[in-house]
């Protein structure tokens, strides 16, 4: 194994212990207990944070309240917060080896992917920093004794709730553009994961942020997660997770209708035509199955494959994921890691059996690796003789478990692809340019690639059909979810 040495900075931050920031300052819980941090790849405990709750939620957002009324960030010259969102986007840059490793150690992922991560996550900053400059309003044709128009504002305090996935570029699509059009946030990582966010934090208030603008309460779900958007002073809620949880989140916005946006699960298809390039789609496939482990929401968990081709690709899927290197996040060589925790686990190989229970065949991989360890290792697996109704088909898995389901023609494969409560993202591989289209429409999907899976860019879009939530981050669309229009009418008698 190539193993990668740990860089001071990564140890200092470790050991320090990591904090919560609240109105910028470094805060242990109120209760003043903390909760273990551990490593997927070994199992044992990294270091402890604080275990944030409902006290702590409220002093983060009355931080974040204060800083929203006096208008210490809003108020600013909108070229002045595009240079501090840009220099917090550089600082992430720069400190991409620190992040990575964290990222690593507290995920498990391989630390290239890591890296390739945290550099989008700064991309997203940079991105952000150019809006603050383009939020414009309108003038209204109206009679012509009045002059009317409008006024786009921050909305206020937004809470960010993020999953444990993608622990720092999750953040980021909250944070930034909460911040480009204005507002002030609380951010509350997945309790799996909350060391970059913590670093996050910190960094914002290195690049010019001011304190209260940017808090980051770490915590568990039902406890921090549930107050926070529950809280009456809180004006949004950013989250990303699974729908059941979004559902939770929904419920609590109840008390003071509080807005909401929701990316939540998916069980994704990977369409796969005669007409595709054999070699580009298996590799694909493998990509959109078994990257970050399978942990992703836009995971192609579904690959549905034409009859005429099915034994063909299947075969050669199985080979090229038999050569994938199991191991450490912090092993260069490592192209799949371990999932995120003992649940994760559990929950992955229950899934695993119930799939055998239900008469599809493993052809490559199908249990716990143990020969790694104590880590939390998966071998990377692939269920042939799937039909679309078997619960491995139809539930999120969150791991790396595909399900091949085999299709005969267009028409059926579109059926098959939208006979599922998610709509978050398709792909399609086939070399007939009519065909791509055809079904990128007919699939009910937020996003549909084609001859490609889980591309993505700040500039573009992002979010489900179904119940894979609603609302969009990235893109110019972010901008509904966090400003708020005003009409504003002069008499001019």
């Amino acid at each position: 194994m190539a193993h990668i040495d740990v860089i001071p900075e990564v140890s200092k931050f470790i050991e320090g212990p990591p904090k919560m920031v609240i109105g910028g300052k470094p805060t242990d819980a109120a209760s003043g207990e903390t909760f273990e941090v551990r490593d997927p790849s070994t199992g044992k405990v990294l270091t402890e944070v604080p275990r944030g709750g409902m006290a702590d939620i409220d002093a983060a957002v009355g931080s974040a309240r204060v800083a929203v009324e006096d208008k210490r960030w809003s108020g600013l010259r909108p070229g002045k917060r595009t240079e501090v969102l840009f220099k917090l986007g550089e600082l992430i840059k720069r400190n991409i080896n620190e992040l990575a490793q964290l990222e690593s150690l507290d995920s498990g992922k391989p630390i290239g992917i890591a890296q390739g991560e945290m550099w989008m996550a700064g991309e997203v900053f940079r991105y952000y920093s150019g809006w603050p400059t383009k939020v414009y309003g309108e003038t209204n044709p109206t009679a012509e004794d009045t002059f009317v128009y409008t006024l786009r504002e921050p909305v206020g305090v937004c809470g960010g709730i993020i999953p444990w996935n993608f622990p720092l570029v999750m953040a980021t699509w909250k944070v930034a553009p909460a911040l480009a059009f204005g507002n002030a946030c609380v951010l509350k990582p997945a309790e799996q994961t909350p060391l970059t966010a913590i670093r996050l934090g910190e960094l914002a208030l290195e690049a010019g942020v001011p304190e209260g603008v940017v808090n980051v309460v770490t915590g568990f779900g039902d406890e921090a997660g549930q107050a926070l958007a529950q809280h009456e002073d809180v004006d949004k809620i950013a989250f990303t997770g699974s729908t059941e949880v979004g559902r939770k989140i929904l419920h609590a916005s109840e008390s003071n209708l509080k807005r909401v946006t929701l990316e939540l699960g998916g069980k994704s298809p990977n369409i796969v035509f005669p007409d595709a390039n054999m070699k580009r789609a298996v590799k694909g496939s493998m990509f959109g199955i078994f990257l970050n482990s399978g942990q992703v929401c836009t995971a192609g968990s579904r690959i549905l494959v034409d009859s005429s081709i099915h034994d063909e690709f299947v075969s050669a899927l199985a080979e090229a994921t038999q050569q994938m290197k199991l191991g450490p996040g912090l092993d260069d060589e490592t192209g799949i890691g371990p999932v995120v925790s003992e649940e994760q686990l559990e929950r992955v190989t229950g899934y695993i059996d119930l799939g055998r229970t239900e008469g599809a065949e493993v052809i490559t991989g199908g249990e716990r690796a143990v020969d790694l360890g104590d880590g939390y290792f998966v071998q990377p697996t692939i269920f042939t003789g799937v039909r679309n109704e078997m619960r491995i088909a139809q539930e999120e898995i969150f791991g790396p478990v595909a399900a091949v389901i085999e299709v005969s023609g267009v028409d059926e494969a579109i059926e098959v692809a939208n006979n599922t409560i998610y709509g978050l993202a398709a792909s399609v591989w086939t070399s007939d340019l009519s065909k791509a289209h055809r079904v990128a429409q007919g699939i009910r999907a937020g996003t549909v690639w084609v001859n490609g899976h889980g591309m993505v860019d700040p500039s573009v879009s992002f979010g489900g059909y179904k119940q894979s939530g609603f609302g969009r981050e990235l893109g110019v669309h972010s901008m509904e979810a966090y400003t708020q229009v005003k009409s504003v009418w002069l008499n001019l008698k």
